[in-house]
């Protein structure tokens, strides 16, 4: 989501400094400081001699990250923009679509639970001398993944299906999901960025198309050019089995993602989502085809894949045998 922000706000004619550890390719005409985020010393100082209107926050993680921000850019920025995350969010959902109004909290997933802290640290600091506004973004994805709700973004899943090889879809692949394209996340998010009316308030910015998981995967099947072979797992079984998959699924993807883009659009009147998700995958897809060391398979994901498949076959058949 980062990149493609950078490149719409150059498109709007802004200046642009990334702080990154240098680990990726920095566009032209965008200015670079190497600064880990895990260094708060090196960040500390490196924030101290920024000078700019907006900063915005994609690597805040905990009520500590945000405190460091806080101490460094006090006074000396108009906006302070910080990418939280949809999964803050009650779980389970009682109402939908989900507004920026709805309840937080997430049981499940340690990451939500710092975003929530930091949320809560930038309200209460939120004032004329640092204007704070969140963005909650959900399950958005650049043309270098392959969206999926447990083996990442490379494309392991991807090679899975083009080879035949069965994939898990998780319970019975009905649910209701949102998958945003980082460029459309990014006009909204630039969108925000100066707004005058924005400080102080709270945003998510998702595309308003909704799929079912079946229905993920059978567009990224044609985008391929074969069907998935699909086979449906408990969430909790899956969680049972890996427990990183309490987070991923209980803590996320398994809820219904539906979410009411009332609010962004009344700030920002001419904002949609271009993307569809046929037409974002496919871009996908072509991006990892172009070149065959993209098409990597991550050896450690497959295997994964294969042994909670090996696992629920075992349930099955014992279930049969019974």
């Amino acid at each position: 989501m980062s990149a493609e922000t950078v490149a719409a706000l150059q498109a709007r004619g802004d200046e642009v400094t990334v702080l990154t550890r240098g680990k990726t390719a920095i566009p032209r005409g965008v200015r670079h400081r190497r600064v880990d985020r895990q260094d708060s010393k090196a960040c500390r100082e490196a924030l101290a001699s920024f000078r700019g209107d907006a900063v915005i926050n994609f690597l805040g993680f905990s009520h500590a990250d945000c405190e460091l921000d806080f101490d460094a850019l006090r006074g000396r920025i108009a906006q302070y923009v910080f990418i939280s995350s949809a999964t803050v969010y009650e779980k389970p959902h009682k109402h939908l679509p989900l507004t920026e109004e709805t309840p937080l909290g997430n049981p499940f997933s340690a990451y939500a639970q710092g975003k929530i802290a930091s949320e809560k640290f930038l309200g209460n600091v939120h004032g004329p001398d640092f204007p704070v506004t969140i963005v909650r973004p959900s399950h958005t994805f650049g043309r270098q993944w392959i969206p999926s709700p447990l083996s990442g973004s490379d494309y392991t899943v991807a090679a899975r299906i083009s080879a035949g090889k069965p994939i898990i879809v998780h319970d019975n692949g009905r649910s209701l999901w949102t998958l945003t394209a980082a460029a459309d996340f990014a006009a909204g998010l630039v969108g925000l960025v100066g707004h005058p009316k924005a400080a102080g308030e709270t945003f998510h910015i998702t595309s308003d198309q909704v799929l079912t998981w079946n229905c993920i995967y059978f567009e990224i099947g044609l985008a391929l050019g074969r069907a998935p072979h699909m086979v449906h797992i408990p969430s909790h079984f899956l969680a049972d089995q890996w427990p990183e998959a309490r987070a991923k699924l209980l803590g996320d993807k398994s809820e219904p993602g539906v979410f009411d883009n009332t609010k962004i659009k009344c700030f920002l009147p001419e904002f949609e989502c271009r993307h569809t998700f046929r037409s974002a995958i496919r871009e996908s897809v072509a991006w990892f085809q172009e070149d065959a060391a993209r098409m990597s398979v991550n050896p450690q994901q497959d295997r994964l894949i294969d042994d909670l498949l090996r696992a629920w076959q075992q349930v099955e058949g014992s279930e049969a045998d019974a």
